[in-house]
């Protein structure tokens, strides 16, 4: 009896892998190699550094979330967002100095003053990133894509210029203010309160924003603007508030990493916000551009890879690769997956 021509073979089941994904597979055993030898070599060491990249991916996704609520909604990278979250740490800086006085020996009174601090820099940032779109982004609505995108660059350089103008081209210092006693002790590990409170903030305010986003009025409103603006339209939803709303919500988001960014590392700089914006975006695109639960994966991954690069002790001292591996990154994966980790691949047209 003959076999049925439709039935699947045993080469369609299982595809030969690629030399890419063979050569993919071989770095990602080398890597675990090298962590499973620094972890067996020092546990504690381990530990800390992955909590500090831990850290580091938490500012990333704060920062990221921004980028992919922008393009969810416009299919705009705002290059501008990463300067937004440096003007957050600047006005961290400035709040906590100029009005709330914040220092290390506040006590109990710390935390409310934290959540003040936080407070006035989000409602900042949000404002001011709602005003860039408005005067920006807006009258460029129906341009050319790349319209926008090169304003985004031009509205990035002029936020750079006006925090040199007001901070000056050195760092700006942070009060030193959080905690450094130990949370818990595990062995010769010591897990300290400055590096939890920055995953303390930034974990409810990532809670909140899926919340928004899938729970209410106005996240329901912004999913279906992202969809398709005109069906949005007709069915009565403000199009033009809710795409301000939306970079309101992005601003916000980059307060608060930066908020988290100049408690955690006590100084900030003008030009600082570019480059990691250039990585947040790196992170986005790394978990699926427009997909929030994987713009928090990439961040994360991001970070932790950041860490163990710069802290464990695989490669001669003084050499840095964190950004040749980060870029290296984004190249792989717009060739390979543009979807990223977590995107679905969608047809185009049709």
């Amino acid at each position: 009896m003959a076999a049925d021509a439709s039935a699947p073979t045993l080469a369609n089941r299982f595809q030969r892998p690629s030399v890419v994904g063979l050569l993919g597979g071989l770095v990602v055993l080398g890597a675990l190699a090298l962590l499973l030898k620094n972890l067996t070599v020092s546990p504690s060491g381990f530990f800390e550094i992955t909590l500090i990249g831990l850290t580091t991916g938490c500012v990333y996704a704060l920062v990221a979330l921004g980028y992919t609520l922008v393009y969810g909604i416009l299919e705009l990278i705002n290059f501008a967002h990463g300067d937004v979250f440096m003007l957050g740490g600047m006005f961290t800086i400035t709040y906590a100095n100029h009005v709330f006085g914040m220092n290390g020996g506040q006590g109990a009174l710390l935390i409310p003053v934290i959540i003040g601090t936080m407070f006035l820099t989000m409602l900042t940032c949000g404002a001011l990133n709602a005003m860039i779109e408005f005067f920006a982004y807006r009258p460029l609505r129906s341009a050319p894509r790349l319209a926008p995108l090169i304003t985004a660059i031009g509205v990035s350089f002029i936020i750079q210029d006006v925090a040199l103008a007001i901070w000056g081209p050195e760092y700006v210092i942070a009060p030193d203010v959080l905690p450094r006693s130990d949370v818990v002790t595990i062995g010769s590990f010591d897990l300290q309160w400055n590096k939890v409170i920055a995953v303390i903030i930034t974990v409810p305010v990532l809670l909140g924003l899926v919340y928004l986003i899938r729970n209410t009025r106005q996240g329901k409103a912004m999913r279906a603007t992202a969809q398709d603006k005109d069906a949005s339209a007709m069915m009565g939803i403000n199009v033009n508030r809710t795409i301000s709303f939306t970079f309101m919500i992005a601003g916000a988001l980059a307060g608060a990493a930066g908020v988290v960014y100049a408690l955690y590392f006590t100084s900030v700089k003008f030009d600082q916000g570019f480059q990691l914006g250039l990585i947040a975006f790196t992170a986005a695109v790394l978990g699926g551009i427009g997909n929030l639960p994987g713009a928090v994966l990439g961040a994360v991954l991001i970070g932790l890879l950041q860490g163990w690069n710069e802290g464990l002790n695989w490669h001669a001292p003084g050499s840095d690769w964190t950004q040749s591996i980060v870029f290296g990154i984004l190249i792989l994966i717009l060739v390979f997956r543009p979807s990223g980790l977590l995107g679905e691949q969608t047809p185009e047209g049709g």
